[in-house]
């Protein structure tokens, strides 16, 4: 048929018949059940039908013909093919192939099943034939594969053009992000000696509240409770955790509990922030273009920022000179400022905020700048990754000042583990410390009244113990 011969490199090869109206193609695609998806005879059969339709599709010419027009020809020429292999398929399975063929043409290959899927967290591909994902905190490898490496660079290239951005051996590397605001990161060869890479940390299109971490014992109802005072009460918090931890996900949290009233400016590097606020203004910061020009920093959104009447500044992460003028902002009325940094307790994230405001190029004393995170940083949240895959708030930390140039600390609740369960999960309690936080005058001058005993053990034992 004509139309094919626009799309398909080999028109005679096809065989294609015209579709008629008693064969439309089916508006929805059954789901395979994964035993079946599994079978290594259907991977196979995948697999060639995959090669004999990458060696007809002449994808340079798809932006000439509608996207129903490309479908139907896609559904008659797997038919076809599947015909000649004389494969023995039930409809479910051959309406699958099919769905897999139009993902290749109108949305990101193999990627798009693992995308739509609401339980993977995480999408790992170490090369075209071995992709990974991640499942309530465990890795496991799944059946998705890509042709080869160009198939790979192909959809790579995809993500990043639809964000105005390019990937070539000048810029080897990119962030960039999903319409859903997953984010992606890729690099390819030479950096990536065994071919390209792509990992894609996905967001809920539903951010989590409160309650949802709680479910999944990330935080118990005595933290929630203490976390919604410190916001309320505009003190400045730091979300300390290494890579994976939910950082992000408990900032999305910890901003739900700002008033809607209050203006509210984000800094980001990659945008994944979801607040439900109406008065929110989010800010991004731009890589250098071809030529090294027009880059925007995220301490240059920060320094701007201060000229934008904020209430409250959240910035992403902090992992550079920004750092200086995030707390110098704390320092000079704008309360209530949250941020996150990558460290493995309260202790290092002092630390590497030290480092960090040492990247400027002021030569400023350690004491000093001690004297400055001491001031301007009230809370520091620590989260923490376990074995079994779970995420918990295992340390709420106050800074109390500072003792000469040391910058003293008090832990406030920690996380006791009690052990495992029968699944092997992590069980514990979030416990008092029995030491009561100097923040609490501030809160009762604020008209926010502090539950009785909740920083004793028999007050917090009430609500303590992880679901």
């Amino acid at each position: 048929m004509a139309l094919l011969g626009r799309i398909f490199r080999d028109e005679s090869n096809t065989g294609a018949e015209s579709a008629d109206a008693s064969n439309p193609i089916p508006p929805t695609v059954p789901v395979l059940d994964e035993d079946t998806a599994a079978t290594a005879e259907y991977q196979e059969l995948k697999s060639r039908v995959h090669n004999q339709l990458f060696d007809y599709l002449d994808l340079t010419r798809l932006s000439e013909v509608s996207e129903e027009r490309i479908a139907n020809d896609i559904l008659l020429l797997t038919r076809r093919i599947l015909n000649e292999e004389n494969a023995l398929l039930t409809q479910e399975e051959r309406a699958k192939i099919v769905e897999e063929i139009q993902h290749e043409v109108f949305g990101l290959g193999p990627l798009e099943p693992l995308l739509k899927d609401p339980s993977i967290t995480d999408i790992l591909v170490n090369g075209y034939d071995r992709v990974y994902v991640e499942r309530r905190g465990k890795l496991e490898r799944t059946v998705a594969r890509f042709k080869d490496n160009d198939h790979l660079m192909r959809i790579i290239t995809k993500i990043i053009a639809a964000v105005g951005r390019r990937i070539d051996e000048l810029t080897p590397y990119i962030d960039a992000r999903l319409p859903d605001g997953s984010r992606v990161n890729a690099i390819i060869p030479p950096l990536a000696i065994d071919g390209p890479s792509v990992s894609i940390r996905r967001f809920a299109v539903d951010p989590f509240v409160a309650g949802d971490l709680v479910q999944m014992g990330t935080l118990t109802d005595t933290a929630v409770e203490l976390l919604k005072l410190v916001v309320s009460a505009r003190l400045n918090v730091l979300v300390s955790g290494g890579t994976g931890v939910g950082k992000t996900t408990l900032l999305n949290v910890l901003s739900s509990f700002i008033p809607s009233g209050e203006r509210i400016i984000t800094i980001e590097d990659s945008a994944e922030l979801q607040l439900r606020q109406d008065h929110v203004v989010r800010l991004e910061t731009r890589p250098p273009n071809v030529e090294g020009r027009g880059q925007v920093t995220q301490r240059e959104l920060v320094i701007n920022s201060l000229r934008m009447r904020p209430d409250r500044i959240i910035v992403g992460e902090v992992r550079g000179g920004e750092a200086l003028d995030m707390l110098q902002a704390m320092n000079t009325g704008h309360e209530g400022s949250l941020t996150t940094v990558h460290a493995n307790s309260p202790r290092d994230a002092v630390s590497r905020l030290e480092t960090m405001v040492s990247m400027t190029g002021f030569e400023l004393p350690l004491g000093v700048i001690r004297q400055q995170i001491a001031s301007a940083i009230d809370v520091i949240v620590q989260l923490s990754r376990f074995s079994d895959g779970t995420r918990k708030m295992v340390s709420l930390t106050e800074v109390t000042g500072t003792e000469g140039d040391v910058l003293s600390m008090a832990e406030i609740f920690r996380f006791e583990q009690r052990g495992r369960d029968e699944s092997g999960r992590v069980v514990g309690d979030i416990v008092p410390t029995g030491i009561s936080p100097r923040f609490v005058e501030k809160l009762r001058t604020k008209g926010i009244a502090v539950p009785p005993g909740l920083f004793t053990p028999e007050g917090g034992e009430r609500y303590g113990r992880f679901a």
